[in-house]
């Protein structure tokens, strides 16, 4: 597990190797995927990050299952969606619906600097834990607040989730093949909506704790699923605001740039990614196409773009003359990007992928690893997700508590986990 909690005060940060948020005191009421997703981040920084589960079975994702991983001989489990979005962390079973529960995470509150929460809006400042009163306790804290829908607005008291963020935010109709092909809309393969959440509220949070260093103050975080779906539209939203024209799905084309996409080789699929003139004359010149480059139909992207409906059928030809493997070898070294379309075996099987170490196993629990690379700030010590309140003892040392005072509040059923 994690390293110990510190008992009020903060880790030295001052060493010349300390992780980027070395003793940053997080405390995470968030569950599923937004939220932890941005905790976790906080934890590989090196943030010491106390999750806060309800007694009663804990993060719903520990339960998002199969497949499961057994430990300790099959004694505890851990969900594979849990372990995707918790390691690194310190949980603590607390009963928030009881008021002793609330005042145990208001006393944590006083000695965070970072508090994320992705409930209902208004449910916690109906029980006493909003920003208003956290901040009141602890002027420094930095919330952040995860909803489907934002703290404002007509739908603000909606539930939110991810496919629903990816439908009501246009990305399910711009995701899929095209109607003429059969297609319909579809939603991405991942939770995207949330994952992409996750990273924008990291990137809020982060930038809430410098502005900190100026201001002495925190403050209210607002991030929504549905905002940051839209913000991520990118391309897409914009060439509707500038052309006023709908996109719609194209499979694997690209609406800006040809060809970019899928192509079928002999026996089995590739991508070409040609993103600009330059890529495109080194394509066809390794294909054996340089007549291609002279034609005023395919000189420049944009004509690439007006004509790819007699562009491609020509590439697609040829394409088809030779195997996967083939075209690798042909392309390798050529400058033009291409890559087989990977099952998830093979990306882990993948030598760059082995020599970067995005898989890892801490404990018996395999794991991706954390793609920030830093030149001097290591990242935290990876260490296994917990089992459902694993650190409860730990509340000892964070809140002061004596054994006596611990065992007392097990008893009442405010602490501790509840089979």
């Amino acid at each position: 597990m994690s390293a110990p909690i510190s008992a009020g005060t903060h880790l030295d940060n001052s060493g010349l190797n300390s992780t980027p948020l070395e003793g940053t005191l997080v405390l995470d009421l968030s569950r599923v995927l937004a939220g932890p997703w941005a905790t976790q981040i906080l934890a590989d920084l090196g943030a010491t990050v106390i999750k806060v589960e309800h007694p009663a079975g804990g993060d719903d994702t520990r339960r998002f299952g199969p497949p499961f991983l057994e430990l300790n001989e099959g004694a505890d489990s851990l969900s594979a969606y849990y372990i995707s979005a918790n390691r690194g962390k310190h949980s603590v079973c607390i009963d928030i619906s009881q008021p002793k529960g609330v005042a145990l995470v208001s006393n944590l509150a006083k000695k965070a600097d970072i508090f994320v929460e992705n409930f209902k809006f208004g449910d916690l400042t109906k029980k006493g834990l909003g920003y208003e009163t956290l901040s009141a306790l602890n002027p420094k804290l930095i919330y952040c607040s995860i909803t489907g829908f934002g703290q404002t607005g007509p739908y603000r008291e909606r539930p939110g989730y991810d496919m629903v963020a990816q439908a009501m935010a246009g990305l399910m109709s711009i995701t899929g093949e095209s109607d003429s092909a059969g297609g319909q809309p579809q939603k991405v393969g991942v939770a995207l909506a949330d994952v992409m959440t996750g990273l924008y509220s990291t990137i809020a949070i982060l930038a809430a704790l410098k502005e900190r260093e100026a201001s002495g103050q925190g403050q209210h975080i607002d991030m929504a699923l549905l905002d940051v779906v839209t913000a991520t539209l990118a391309n897409q939203a914009s060439n509707y605001l500038v052309s006023g024209e709908v996109p719609g799905r194209m499979g694997n084309e690209h609406p800006n740039i040809v060809p970019y996409q899928v192509f079928e080789a002999a026996d089995g699929h590739m991508i070409v990614a040609v993103a600009n003139d330059s890529q495109f004359k080194k394509f066809a010149l390794t294909i054996g196409a340089e007549h291609l480059t002279h034609n005023k139909r395919y000189e420049t992207n944009a004509d690439r773009v007006l004509n790819r409906t007699t562009l491609i059928p020509i590439l697609q030809d040829i394409m088809l003359m030779r195997s996967l493997d083939d075209w690798l070898a042909i392309f390798d070294g050529s400058g033009v990007p291409v890559s087989p379309i990977n099952t998830i075996d093979r990306v882990f099987k993948d030598p760059q992928v082995q020599d970067r170490k995005l898989q890892q196993e801490v404990d018996g629990v395999p794991m991706v690893a954390n793609p920030m690379r830093f030149s001097r700030s290591p990242l935290a010590e990876p260490a296994r997700p917990p089992l459902l309140g694993e650190d409860d003892d730990k509340l000892i040392d964070l809140l002061g508590l004596t054994p006596e005072e611990l065992l007392e509040l097990q008893a009442q059923k405010i602490i501790g986990k509840r089979i």
